[in-house]
């Protein structure tokens, strides 16, 4: 495994193996007889000193160890076909695939314009853009540029801050008359309310600050008057008129500045969520994504 012509042989045998599920398939595709495809996995496992792929009579499927060698080989790959083609083409090098995961309806209203201008500079650029309030496993789900809201835990993820932001409860200024508006959080949970759902469950807690001197972090649970996984859902029926919703106020800028929303409890809601970029902590990264987050970071920042 020492020679770097045999070492890439082998981990496009690899990637190969993990695409079609099979050592015997990948062999045909490299030329090679499945014992012999067996034995090259076995040796690179072996070298590793970690197992890559979980065998059985009917499946062969990835470890985790496995995924995570899988999305950093498909990175290596990608980064040698970049230089190849950078050798026989001129331009400014960006060019390939961007991953990107971001929450519904900023990634509509905000980010999407952003990545359009991006992409007119570097014509040769294409994106896949999953847009869903459930986060994303960067490795796993193979994305090469998160954006998440929040304080966010430990991660072996680089974080950037976007732009500082903090979670608001809004409605539309008839429903604010109509029900003649909470006074303190606790009101809440007697009034009409849109949730969030994700896959850790309906976001129904909605934290604040005490406003007293304590200054301690509350909660109150609001009912479940409507509920969507779709944050851009949850804005337009709160629009609508049809709730008080739970956003970021990065989200609702827009809607705040046309008197389409209005927010309620602002001395109550307080707590800082900022907008954050994540992306995988390596030594290099292509020019398609060096570039894109510098793009991003002044964009976001000329927003703040």
């Amino acid at each position: 495994m020492d020679n770097g012509a045999d070492r890439f042989s082998t981990i496009r045998l690899f990637l190969d193996a993990a695409q079609l599920g099979s050592f015997s398939a990948a062999g045909r595709k490299q030329g090679m007889s499945p014992a012999a495809a067996s034995a090259c996995i076995q040796r690179l496992e072996a070298s590793l000193k970690v197992k890559l792929f979980e065998r059985t009579t009917r499946q062969l499927r990835l470890t985790e160890e496995g995924q995570m060698y899988r999305h950093f080989s498909e990175q290596a790959m990608a980064l040698m076909a970049e230089a190849e083609a950078g050798l026989h083409a001129g331009g400014d090098g960006v060019r390939g695939m961007v991953k990107i995961s971001a929450p519904s309806d900023l990634g509509r209203n905000v980010l999407m314009p952003m990545l359009d201008e991006f992409r007119a500079l570097h014509p040769e650029l294409q994106y896949a853009l999953t847009l869903s309030d459930t986060t994303a496993n960067m490795v796993q789900d193979d994305i090469d540029l998160a954006i998440r809201y929040g304080q966010l835990a430990d991660s072996e993820m680089v974080r950037r801050v976007l732009a500082p932001s903090r979670r608001v409860v809004c409605a539309s200024p008839a429903l604010i008359a109509q029900t003649g508006g909470p006074a303190t959080p606790d009101e809440l949970a007697q009034l009409p309310t849109l949730v969030l759902v994700t896959a850790l469950g309906p976001m129904q807690e909605w934290r604040y600050c005490s406003n007293d001197e304590a200054d301690e972090k509350r909660a109150v649970r609001v009912r479940r008057t409507q509920q969507s996984n779709d944050g851009e859902v949850i804005r337009k029926w709160a629009i609508a008129g049809q709730g008080y919703a739970y956003k970021s106020i990065l989200d609702i800028a827009g809607d705040l500045r046309s008197g389409r929303l209005a927010t309620v409890l602002d001395e109550y809601f307080t707590e800082s969520a900022p907008l954050n970029l994540l992306y995988h902590r390596n030594r290099y990264q292509p020019p398609r994504i060096t570039l894109l987050i510098e793009f991003l970071l002044e964009r976001f920042a000329d927003l703040a």
